[in-house]
C-alpha cells in the first residue's frame, strides 16, 4: 500500500509541505533514474505520464551510449519511453526536505510494457504465478561498506583514500557499529517514515561493513523496497560527508558484500512451501520450485552478477558461494534452507552480490522455480559439511564470460522471457566484458613494467 495517497499529496502540495516529486524508473543496474518535478506540475499532469530517453535501458554503469542493442541506437535516433507513475508506490521521501517519491513503469508509445525493463520482467513472472494461484513473497539483505571520507574526496584521491568508518570487524557488535549510526539511524527512521518495513541494521563480517534488513513482502514490493533503501543509504552518506559503497568486492583481502534473496510461495494467507509432515517442513511444491532454482542457477547467474567485479566475490572461505547446491542452514552453499520445520520455511539464494538489480534477480528465480514446478523436478538431498570442498557438484559460473554463455544459450530463459530480452542482456554482458578488456590495470603495470 502507498504510504502517501495521491489526494494527500495534492493537499500537501497546496500547503507547501511538499514541493518536489522524484519520479523514478529502474535502470538495468537497479538504480533510480528519472526527474525531479515541481510538485504542482506533477499533481496537475505528470502524474499521468512523463517521458525519458530510451537509452536509459541500454547503458552501463558509466551511462555510455553502448552500441549493438536492437532497442535503441544512433540509427534509431534515441527516442523516448513513457514513464507511467505507479501511484501505489507514492511515498514521502523524509530524508529530503519537502520531497515525495514515486516509481514508474516503462512503456512504449503504444502503452505496452517494455519487455526488457527490469520491473516489467518481474511483473511478468508474478503474473504467471498468479495464474497458477500463488503469490511470491521475498526479501533481500542489503550489505555495503561505509567509508570515512566523502565520495568527492575518495574520487579525487583516485579511489585510494578507502579507509572504512569503522576500522574493525563489527559483525553483530553493538559497540563498534555505533560508529556507523551517524548514517544508519537516519536511514532506519526515513524508511520507517516512508512506510517501508525496516527491521534492523547490524554490523557485518568485515571492517566497516553493515547490513540492512527489510521485512519479507510480496515480490514487487520487496524489489521496490530494495532500490529505495539503497538510494536512501547513499544519499544519507553523502549528506553526512561519508561514502557508502555497494560494490561487491572493493579490496582483495576484504570480505565482499552480498544481497541474499529469500523466497517462498503463498496461497492466500498460507505458505504453499510448508508441510508439517515433512522432515524439513518442505512441501512437494517447495521441493520442485527449489529444484528449479538450483538446476537453472548457472543459466541465470548473469542476472545476479552483471558486472566484472561481481565475480571477484565468489571465493571459498568468504561466505560467498561457489556451488549451486542447497543445504540446511549452511552458509557455504549457494542456497540455504531457512526456517526449517516452521511456517516461515523459505529458501535463501546466496549468489547475488550487493550490486544486484533486485527485479532481475527475483524475476529469473521465480521463472526457474515455475519451471521446476512445471517439470515436476525432484529435489536432491541437502549438501552437508564444507561445501567449498565438495567435488562433482554444480559450480556457479565464476566469470562474466562463463555466465554470459550460459545465459545466451539457455532455452529456459528464452522460453520464460523471450529472445528479445535475452539478446538485450547478452549485449549488456558483452559490453561489460569489452569495456574491461580495453583497460590496462594497475596490477598489470606493477607486475610487468620492469620485470616483463
Amino acid at each position: 500500500m502507498a504510504a502517501l495517497t495521491f489526494e494527500k499529496l495534492k493537499e500537501q502540495v497546496e500547503t507547501g509541505e511538499i514541493d518536489t516529486v522524484l519520479a523514478c524508473i529502474i535502470d538495468m543496474q537497479g538504480r533510480l533514474m528519472g526527474k525531479r518535478f515541481h510538485a504542482a506540475h506533477f499533481v496537475n499532469s505528470a502524474w499521468h505520464e512523463s517521458h525519458c530517453c530510451n537509452y536509459l535501458l541500454a547503458t552501463d554503469l558509466e551511462m555510455a551510449t553502448v552500441q549493438g542493442y536492437a532497442s535503441t541506437s544512433w540509427a534509431g535516433g534515441y527516442g523516448d519511453y513513457v514513464m507511467k507513475p505507479d501511484l501505489s508506490t507514492l511515498r514521502p521521501a523524509p530524508w529530503l526536505e519537502g520531497t515525495a517519491i514515486v516509481l514508474c513503469d516503462i512503456l512504449d508509445h503504444h502503452m505496452h510494457p517494455v519487455a526488457h525493463s527490469p520491473r516489467a520482467m518481474l511483473q511478468a513472472q508474478i503474473a504467471r504465478l498468479e495464474a497458477m494461484g500463488y503469490t511470491a513473497k521475498m526479501a533481500t539483505e542489503l550489505e555495503f561498506f561505509i567509508f570515512e571520507k566523502s565520495y568527492d574526496e575518495i574520487r579525487k584521491s583516485g579511489y585510494k583514500a578507502l579507509e572504512t568508518l569503522s576500522p574493525f570487524n563489527e559483525d553483530y557488535s553493538i559497540q563498534l557499529s555505533l560508529r556507523d549510526e551517524v548514517i544508519l539511524r537516519p536511514v532506519r527512521n526515513a524508511l520507517y517514515a516512508m512506510g517501508i518495513p525496516v527491521e534492523n541494521t547490524k554490523g557485518e563480517a568485515e571492517a566497516g561493513q553493515e547490513e540492512l534488513n527489510l521485512k519479507y513482502d510480496e515480490a514487487l514490493l520487496a524489489a521496490d523496497y530494495h532500490v529505495i533503501a539503497k538510494q536512501v543509504v547513499k544519499d544519507v552518506a553523502l549528506m553526512k560527508g561519508h561514502a557508502a559503497s555497494f560494490i561487491p568486492k572493493w579490496h582483495p583481502e576484504r570480505v565482499g558484500s552480498s544481497a541474499h534473496v529469500h523466497q517462498s510461495l503463498w496461497k492466500g494467507s498460507e505458505s504453499a512451501f510448508y508441510d508439517p509432515s515433512d522432515k524439513h517442513g518442505m512441501s512437494d511444491l517447495m521441493k520442485s520450485y527449489c529444484a528449479g532454482i538450483i538446476k537453472y542457477a548457472p543459466d541465470y547467474t548473469f542476472f545476479l552478477a552483471q558486472n566484472i567485479n561481481s565475480y571477484k566475490r565468489f571465493m571459498a572461505g568468504t561466505f560467498a558461494p561457489t556451488k549451486a547446491v542447497w543445504s540446511v542452514d549452511n552458509r557455504t552453499a549457494g542456497f540455504r534452507l531457512c526456517g526449517e520445520g516452521s511456517k516461515a520455511v523459505r529458501m535463501e539464494c546466496r549468489i547475488p552480490g550487493s550490486d544486484v538489480n533486485p527485479y532481475l534477480a527475483m524475476a529469473v528465480q521465480l521463472a526457474a522455480g515455475i519451471k521446476g514446478i512445471e517439470e515436476g523436478l525432484e529435489l536432491a538431498p541437502p549438501a552437508t559439511g564444507d561445501i567449498y570442498e565438495k567435488g562433482k557438484v554444480p559450480e556457479i559460473p565464476s566469470t562474466l564470460r562463463a555466465a554470459r554463455e550460459t545465459m545466451a544459450n539457455s532455452a529456459f530463459l528464452r522460453e520464460a522471457f523471450g529472445d528479445v530480452v535475452i539478446d538485450h542482456y547478452t549485449r549488456a554482458a558483452d559490453w561489460e566484458q569489452e569495456a574491461f578488456d580495453q583497460v590496462v590495470t594497475d596490477w598489470e603495470i606493477q607486475r610487468g613494467f620492469e620485470r616483463a
